[in-house]
């Protein structure tokens, strides 16, 4: 078994047939096959074998195709690296995970190579640029796929975490595989004849498994956008018929935001995960594009996809779906006891997508999975007695206030319903008796007017006195990481006093 066999299957089905396209440049499905058996070579040459892990720091970009697939056809584990990565992160991330060679873009070229640098045995760095396909013409093809039994990690994905540094999951040539059959068949329902959006970053694992993957396991075009803008992505989809969207909610009220957004009459299914969808950013979003919005739920750790709103069946919006096929979902206690319907608890996943375990890290990897296979997200939610999940939240976002519970969803979820929010971020801010006071970050959507007192009192009339925020500040933008997710851990405000 191995991950690169998706792409052989479809090398040899469809040869000739368009991969991917970006801007002007169209790449078959035969010119990612033969660059990745140059990729092989490469690795050969710098003596990187099966087991070993390499560095893939590129943007989305065809070369990152190149060399994602050429690591797993040598049977080598692919790291995949953010390019804006500075070069302390670089560091860390080839460190942790014993990277033997770095693979980077060229605009990545002085934070790659100053990363390396700092690791004990200095890592080779082998930079890219649009010349690669005669770069990688240097080196002896590998036409051989080494086989890998399923259990092999195939993927080392660092998590950001909320605290300390991130880590590696671990996921295997089983869990990706899994993964891409289910996003392949039961979700998207992928046709060569399909064309999907790759909007999101494939050194990401929504963007990995949902787009990259799953498209060329089906033999479908993938269309790449380096870095997304609304505007941008609105053409590029009109103009290449995109079929399928796969995006997290700032992509959606993103698009929502563009005056005079053309329509999107080849669009049959958008998909969105990463974070909660708000339900007016949904509904409005379904009104204008006239295309249904199916939410799904995933970490890195489950590889990603552990639930979605299934095509073709009732939804619920605001679910997260029920689980896919092969996966088991449960709401539990502290103590891993299951809960009842609407229970409020902390989710849980067992099935083919959960990792093997972080890298180098039995001690998280036994605090987050139990013996008996239950991995423990961090996510609060409850789920109803039709089997559908809700997200309530994350664990350790959760406001204490008073003693009182707060879910930032819940507050988050009642600012969009004001015509003026385009995003919004509730977080708990120490309080020298409350314990923590609610708060809230809004910004407004284009020439919309409202004062942060109002949206104080909008929010105080539809909520219980103990949740609404006290605090809130009208700011331009909110921090974001590479996904376009809120990143709440990165945004700091004074302490309260009173």
């Amino acid at each position: 078994m191995n991950l690169a066999d998706v792409l052989v299957a479809s090398a040899t089905r469809s040869a000739d047939s368009t991969a991917l396209v970006m801007g002007q440049r169209r790449t078959s499905y035969a010119k990612i096959e033969h660059a990745s058996r140059r990729v092989a070579g490469l690795l050969a040459h710098h003596g990187v074998g099966p087991g070993d892990r390499v560095g893939v720091m590129l943007p989305n970009v065809p070369e990152f195709t190149f060399y994602y697939y050429g690591v797993l056809r040598a049977g080598a584990v692919v790291v995949p690296m953010n390019p804006l990565l500075k070069a302390r992160d670089v560091a860390h991330y080839l460190a942790d995970s014993g990277v033997a060679l770095l693979l980077a873009w060229d605009t990545a070229a002085d934070e790659a190579a100053a990363g390396a640098a700092q690791v004990g045995e200095p890592v080779p760095v082998i930079l890219s640029d649009d010349a690669s396909l005669e770069f990688l013409d240097e080196y002896e093809a590998i036409d051989a796929v080494v086989d890998r039994d399923p259990e092999d990690t195939a993927v080392i994905l660092y998590t950001s975490g909320t605290t300390g540094q991130p880590k590696g999951a671990e996921l295997t040539h089983r869990n990706l595989l899994r993964n891409v059959e289910v996003t392949q068949h039961d979700l998207l329902r992928l046709g060569d004849e399909d064309v999907v959006f790759g909007g999101l970053p494939l050194f990401h694992s929504f963007g990995q498994t949902v787009t990259l993957n799953a498209t060329v396991a089906a033999g479908a075009s993938l269309v790449l956008l380096s870095r997304f803008a609304p505007a941008a992505a609105l053409e590029l989809m009109v103009e290449h018929g995109v079929t399928v969207f796969a995006g997290v909610p700032t992509m959606y009220s993103g698009f929502l935001a563009v005056d005079g957004a053309p329509a999107l009459p080849t669009l049959r299914i958008c998909v969105s995960g990463g974070a909660a969808l708000p339900v007016k950013v949904l509904r409005h979003f379904e009104e204008r594009f006239g295309c249904e919005v199916l939410e799904g739920y995933g970490l890195s750790e489950t590889s990603p996809v552990a639930s979605f709103n299934k095509p073709g069946t009732a939804r619920k919006p605001g679910s997260i779906g029920t689980p896919v096929t092969g996966v088991e979902m449960q709401i539990v206690d502290e103590d891993g006891t299951p809960l009842g319907v609407d229970q409020v608890g902390e989710i849980a996943i067992r099935g083919h997508n959960v990792m093997k375990g972080y890298w180098g890290n039995g001690e998280a990897t036994s605090a987050a999975i139990s013996e008996d296979g239950w991995f423990r997200t961090g996510d609060i939610g409850r789920v109803d007695d039709d089997g559908f999940f809700f997200v309530v939240d994350r664990k350790k976002d959760l406001v204490i206030r008073g003693g009182f519970n707060v879910y930032p969803r819940e507050i988050e979820e009642v600012l969009h319903e004001h015509s003026a929010v385009a995003e919004a971020a509730v977080v708990g801010l120490p309080h020298p008796e409350l314990g923590e006071e609610v708060a809230a970050l809004v910004t407004l959507r284009p020439g919309a007017k409202v004062t942060e007192s109002e949206l104080r009192d909008f929010v105080k009339g539809q909520v219980a006195p103990y949740k609404y925020p006290r605090l809130l500040w009208l700011v331009d933008e909110l921090p974001k990481g590479p996904t376009g997710k809120i990143q709440k851990r990165e945004i700091t405000l004074p302490d309260v006093d009173s």
